[in-house]
Order: structure tokens, then sequence, then C-alpha cells
């Protein structure tokens, strides 16, 4: 609801407003001026003050409670992109583009906020040019984390995500089946092999064979080797298998979002040609 504009700030709204980086260099007058033309509102837990697509015109500063700013993608799965606290502006990008709303604002808890019109912020931002590159600062530091946290949305690796999930023996099992396949292991055998054989067919005088030929345990030794990497190696490949259908899915989901895109595309430009056959058309009527 709107504050009593008529009264001058009490200490309490001066000092949260200096509070306020953008306003931090006002004077006491200008700190009056300023609060006669915010408006104040309480809002309720779960509330919006705005929705994503709805057209701009004032810039927000929270006064208590909290304020969380989201979006949501094409699964209309809610991203959200910064939690507010007392203090903190948003609605910002309104002041220099008055078009669709970028994002929602939803409160978290019970909350007020003051309402800052944007005819009125143009008319402070003229007198109060300095407060601008704040301004601008902190759009560049709204979209600068958006960005991040979408790229790092985008851009999550498959293969770490899934490798986090792993247990201890799901890990043993891939790291042995990887060794396995590799030439520290067929030349460890081979040394084992060799030394075997050498130390059983009795070539140097003085070592007694402790497994002549045709050397019964070293055989069951290599069966025994073989069937347990036959079943680490299974093991690792049905991990594999599923690694791969995750990638599978993510990928169905990136090509369905890609999908939707291009026929909100196509719709959109469908929409344009339209439009301006018709203006093109009225055009006609009126020469």
């Amino acid at each position: 609801m709107p504050t009593d504009t008529d009264q001058h700030p009490s200490e309490e709204h001066q000092e949260f407003l200096r509070s306020v980086k953008l306003f931090s260099l006002l004077d006491e007058g200008e700190v009056a001026a300023l609060h006669a033309v915010l408006q104040e509102r309480t809002v309720p837990r779960g509330s919006h003050l705005f929705h994503e697509g709805e057209s701009g015109n004032s810039l927000f500063i929270v006064k208590a409670g909290s304020v969380e700013i989201y979006v949501n993608d094409f699964e209309g799965e809610k991203l959200v992109l910064t939690s507010l606290s007392p203090g903190e502006i948003f609605g910002e990008t309104s002041v220099f583009d008055p078009g669709p709303r970028s994002a929602s604002a939803q409160t978290t808890e019970e909350s007020a906020v003051w309402e800052f019109p944007r005819t009125a912020l143009l008319e402070f931002l003229r007198a109060k040019p300095e407060a601008s590159i704040d301004l601008l600062a902190m759009v560049s530091r709204r979209l600068r984390e958006a960005d991040n946290l979408l790229m790092g949305r985008a851009t999550s690796n498959v293969n770490m995500a899934f490798e986090s999930n792993l247990s201890i023996p799901q890990r043993i099992a891939n790291w042995i089946a990887d060794f396995s396949g590799s030439m520290p292991f067929l030349a460890i055998n081979a040394f084992i092999f060799l030394a075997w054989i050498v130390l059983n067919v009795e070539l140097i005088p003085g070592i007694v064979a402790f497994d002549p030929y045709p050397f019964g345990f070293l055989t069951m030794s290599v069966s025994l080797e073989a069937i347990f990497l036959s079943i680490v190696v299974l093991l690792s490949q049905n991990l594999n298998a599923a690694k791969e259908r995750v990638r599978n899915d993510i990928e169905y989901e990136v090509n369905l979002k890609a999908e939707r895109k291009v026929t909100e595309l196509h719709k959109r430009i469908s929409q344009l040609h339209n439009d301006l056959s018709r203006r093109l058309a009225d055009l006609e009527e009126h020469r």
C-alpha cells in the first residue's frame, strides 16, 4: 500500500535509504524527495510482484523479508537466479527497457518492498547521473551471474556427474578394467609367466621346481585370473552402458528443447509475416 508521502521520512527510513548503494550520496532533502515518490507494499509469502513476460515500469527495493528472482526453462522447471535480502534492488532492467520482464519475482516470506516508478527514477538519474553508473554496474553483475548459472547448467559434464554417484566397489571395478587393458598390466603378466617358467624348468642350478611342467598351478592361477577379470570387465561394461543411456537421454532432451525453440521461432516468424502482410494491405487500401 502507498506510504504517507506527505510526511517527512523518519530517521529509520532515511538510514535505510542511504544504506542502499544507489542512494548513498543523497542529502537529507534529496532523501525526503525520494521517499515522497516511493510506494510501500506489504506482500504475503509466496506472492508474485511480477511475472516473466509482463510489462515493467518500475524498480523495487526490498525493505524487509526476502525475494527470489527466477525464470522457467523450456520444460517449465523453476530456475532461481538470485535471492534478495533487505536493501537490495530488483526489476532494474525496466528502467532502460520498459518491455516485458525477463524474469519473475516472488517473495519467500512475508516482505515489504518499496516501488520506484520508472518516470520518477529517470528524473532521479538525470539529477544524479553518478547513480546511473551504480545501477548499470548492478545490471551488469546480475547478467554475469545469470550467464554463469546458465552456462554451468548447460555445460554440466555427464561423465563427472555419473562418476560422482558410483559406489566404491564400482569405482574399483572400473579401475581394474581400465588397468587390465593397459601395457603395464601386460608387461607385469609377461614377467610373472616368464619368471615362473624359468624357475620351474630347472635351468638355474640349486633351485628346486615348485610347479614342474606342465605347470598345473600356473594354469589354475591363470584360469582364476581370467574368470575374475571377465566378471570385472562385464561389470564395467554394464556401468558404461548405463552411462551411455544417461548420455542418450540428455541428448534427447537437448534435441527436444532445440526442436521446441525452432518451432517457437517458426511461429514468431509466421506471426511477423502475417502482421507485415496485414499492414501492407492496410497501406494499399489507404492509397
